[in-house]
Protein backbone atom coordinates (compact mmCIF):
# COMPACT_ATOMS: atom_id res chain seq x y z
CA UNK A 1 0.00 0.00 0.00
CA UNK A 2 1.30 3.45 -0.91
CA UNK A 3 -0.23 6.46 0.82
CA UNK A 4 1.29 9.81 -0.04
CA UNK A 5 0.95 13.11 1.76
CA UNK A 6 2.59 16.35 0.67
CA UNK A 7 3.55 19.20 2.98
CA UNK A 8 5.59 22.38 2.92
CA UNK A 9 3.48 24.51 0.63
CA UNK A 10 2.75 28.12 1.40
CA UNK A 11 2.83 31.70 0.21
CA UNK A 12 6.15 33.31 -0.63
CA UNK A 13 7.47 36.22 -2.62
CA UNK A 14 9.24 35.87 -5.93
CA UNK A 15 12.86 34.88 -5.47
CA UNK A 16 12.27 33.04 -2.21
CA UNK A 17 12.47 29.31 -1.54
CA UNK A 18 10.26 26.50 -0.31
CA UNK A 19 10.88 22.84 0.37
CA UNK A 20 8.07 20.38 -0.23
CA UNK A 21 8.00 16.96 1.36
CA UNK A 22 6.22 13.83 0.21
CA UNK A 23 5.87 11.18 2.88
CA UNK A 24 4.79 7.64 2.14
CA UNK A 25 3.04 6.10 5.11
CA UNK A 26 2.79 2.74 3.39
CA UNK A 27 5.44 0.46 1.96
CA UNK A 28 8.95 1.61 1.27
CA UNK A 29 9.73 3.98 -1.58
CA UNK A 30 12.96 2.21 -2.45
CA UNK A 31 11.63 0.45 -5.56
CA UNK A 32 9.56 3.38 -6.78
CA UNK A 33 9.94 6.42 -8.94
CA UNK A 34 8.46 9.46 -7.21
CA UNK A 35 7.40 12.37 -9.34
CA UNK A 36 6.35 15.92 -8.62
CA UNK A 37 3.64 17.50 -10.73
CA UNK A 38 1.86 20.82 -10.51
CA UNK A 39 -1.46 22.17 -11.68
CA UNK A 40 -2.37 25.82 -11.97
CA UNK A 41 -6.00 26.94 -12.28
CA UNK A 42 -7.35 26.25 -15.74
CA UNK A 43 -4.25 24.37 -16.81
CA UNK A 44 -3.34 20.73 -17.19
CA UNK A 45 -1.24 18.93 -14.62
CA UNK A 46 2.39 19.18 -15.67
CA UNK A 47 5.54 17.30 -14.84
CA UNK A 48 8.03 19.10 -12.60
CA UNK A 49 10.64 16.58 -11.47
CA UNK A 50 11.10 12.96 -10.56
CA UNK A 51 13.56 10.73 -8.77
CA UNK A 52 14.21 7.00 -9.00
CA UNK A 53 14.57 6.11 -5.36
CA UNK A 54 16.77 3.05 -5.78
CA UNK A 55 19.70 5.02 -7.21
CA UNK A 56 18.74 8.71 -7.06
CA UNK A 57 18.51 9.22 -10.85
CA UNK A 58 16.63 12.47 -11.46
CA UNK A 59 14.67 14.16 -14.22
CA UNK A 60 13.48 17.76 -14.45
CA UNK A 61 11.20 19.87 -16.59
CA UNK A 62 13.07 22.54 -18.51
CA UNK A 63 11.11 25.25 -16.70
CA UNK A 64 12.59 24.31 -13.32
CA UNK A 65 16.10 23.10 -14.19
CA UNK A 66 18.71 24.88 -12.12
CA UNK A 67 16.10 26.13 -9.64
CA UNK A 68 14.44 22.98 -8.26
CA UNK A 69 16.12 19.92 -6.79
CA UNK A 70 14.46 16.60 -6.01
CA UNK A 71 15.99 14.32 -3.40
CA UNK A 72 15.01 11.36 -1.28
CA UNK A 73 15.59 9.85 2.12
CA UNK A 74 14.73 6.20 1.78
CA UNK A 75 15.07 5.59 5.50
CA UNK A 76 12.36 8.17 6.15
CA UNK A 77 10.24 7.14 3.16
CA UNK A 78 10.31 10.79 2.13
CA UNK A 79 11.00 12.62 -1.12
CA UNK A 80 11.74 16.34 -1.15
CA UNK A 81 11.40 19.09 -3.71
CA UNK A 82 13.64 22.06 -2.95
CA UNK A 83 12.37 25.06 -4.87
CA UNK A 84 14.65 28.08 -5.13
CA UNK A 85 14.31 31.37 -7.00
CA UNK A 86 10.56 30.93 -7.16
CA UNK A 87 8.70 32.77 -9.90
CA UNK A 88 5.10 33.93 -10.21
CA UNK A 89 4.51 31.20 -12.77
CA UNK A 90 5.44 28.52 -10.22
CA UNK A 91 2.13 29.18 -8.46
CA UNK A 92 0.13 25.94 -8.50
CA UNK A 93 -1.03 22.99 -6.47
CA UNK A 94 1.90 20.59 -6.23
CA UNK A 95 1.34 16.85 -6.16
CA UNK A 96 3.67 13.97 -5.54
CA UNK A 97 3.05 10.66 -7.25
CA UNK A 98 4.65 7.24 -7.10
CA UNK A 99 4.99 4.41 -9.55
CA UNK A 100 6.67 1.03 -9.22
CA UNK A 101 8.98 1.15 -12.23
CA UNK A 102 12.63 1.35 -13.27
CA UNK A 103 12.08 4.01 -15.91
CA UNK A 104 11.20 7.61 -15.03
CA UNK A 105 7.69 8.42 -16.25
CA UNK A 106 7.06 11.99 -17.35
CA UNK A 107 3.29 11.80 -17.84
CA UNK A 108 0.73 12.01 -15.07
CA UNK A 109 -1.23 9.02 -16.37
CA UNK A 110 1.85 6.83 -15.86
CA UNK A 111 1.70 7.23 -12.08
CA UNK A 112 -0.68 5.11 -10.04
CA UNK A 113 -0.42 6.64 -6.56
CA UNK A 114 -1.06 10.29 -5.78
CA UNK A 115 -1.08 12.59 -2.80
CA UNK A 116 -3.81 15.21 -2.22
CA UNK A 117 -1.55 18.13 -3.14
CA UNK A 118 -0.20 21.24 -1.44
CA UNK A 119 -0.68 24.84 -2.56
CA UNK A 120 2.29 26.98 -3.52
CA UNK A 121 1.59 30.66 -4.14
CA UNK A 122 4.28 33.04 -5.35
CA UNK A 123 3.57 36.76 -5.30
CA UNK A 124 5.50 39.83 -6.42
Amino acid sequence: QVQLVESGGGSVQAGESLRLSCVNSGRTFSSYVVGWFRQAPGKEREFVAAIRCIDGEQSYADSVKGRFTVSRDNAKNTVYLQMNSLKLEDTAVYFCAAQLTMTIPLKAYEYRHWGPGTQVTVSS
